[in-house]
């Protein structure tokens, strides 16, 4: 076995408008860094209704499809844009992950990364937020507990920001302890210890601009791998943000792409090591191949 990694064409007709940062040429980052690793290639295939319907209801998923324009742009909210090909990208990020988490739990492979986009962790149960139309992690947990009968699935959050999408997605479900480390204050607000779940299972750990690795190596020490122990998932998901690296613009948390390295090594020993991990965000175009390269690097390693 290897590593899975699960893209598609359609992610690019995503399209943003000139000067937004989350944009198509991100994609063209992510190939950079996946550039020489054996890893096993698999096309996204057009996510399923029912997967979304999971977390979001039936009339958010049609109003977002409605508001697709024919040309141009549709705009959600302040930063959350929609193209032509944004309802098919964002469906196929969707496919990307619950085929992902297909595989692994099925054994074709034992590690999984998905580089789709637009990106999922903002995104509430009706409310598109930070560049996010469909909470696809959320969406991929959600398919392991329900579809596989899965009891414990735990997610670990990594961007900057906070997951307040899949907090927000996930707030009453006992069977998925939810992990977000980000940087606070800043976007969107959440995030802060007191906001634990309906069920004690949410664990946000904000970080200081500028405290840099050595923080999240001591913060990840002390507080989240003894909750991942205690939980003792079956799988681990990860929303996989590179914007925590020192040459973002959005934000300031100053780790390095060996940061990144140290920190998916550590995450794959929980789970038995069955890891599904998927893009969210990372801004910066050299730091982002970079960061993808040291992740996904450990992912193949580690899927062996």
């Amino acid at each position: 076995m290897t590593c899975h990694v699960y893209s598609h064409p359609d992610c690019a007709r995503h399209v943003t408008p000139p000067g937004h940062p989350e944009r198509v040429e991100r994609l063209a980052a992510v190939e950079r860094g996946l550039s020489g690793l054996a890893v096993e290639r698999r096309d996204c295939p057009m996510g399923a209704v029912e997967d979304v319907l999971r977390v979001h209801p039936s009339r958010y998923v049609e109003r977002v499809r409605a508001a697709v324009p024919l040309e141009g742009w549709a705009q959600l909210d302040g930063d959350t844009f929609l193209s032509p090909g944004s309802f098919d990208a964002a469906m196929r990020a969707v496919g990307g992950i619950c085929a992902a988490v297909d595989a692994v739990i099925g054994g074709e492979a034992k590690t999984a990364f998905v580089a789709g986009r637009p990106p999922g962790h903002h995104v509430e149960r009706e409310t598109a937020m930070g560049f996010c139309l469909f909470g696809t992690v959320a969406i991929g947990a959600k398919r392991a507990l329900d579809h596989y009968g899965l009891s414990r699935v735990a997610i670990v959050d990594f961007d900057v920001h906070h997951g307040n999408g899949t907090q927000d997605l996930l707030w009453d479900e006992g069977r998925c302890l939810f992990v977000s480390s980000h940087q606070m204050p800043l976007y969107p607000g959440t995030g802060s210890p007191q906001e634990k779940g309906a069920q004690g299972q949410i664990l946000n750990v904000p970080l200081r601009s500028g405290s840099g690795g050595g923080a999240m190596r001591a913060a990840y020490e002390a507080q989240v791998f003894p909750a991942l122990r205690a939980w003792e998932p079956e799988l681990l998901l990860i929303s996989a943000g590179f914007d925590a690296h020192a040459d973002d613009p959005l934000a300031g948390l100053e780790w390095q792409a060996e940061d990144y390295r140290w920190l998916t090594d550590r995450l794959c020993d929980f789970a038995g090591g069955r890891v599904v991990s998927s893009l969210e965000g990372g801004y910066d175009l050299d730091a982002l191949a970079a960061s993808v390269a040291a992740h996904v690097g450990v992912l193949q390693e580690r899927g062996q």
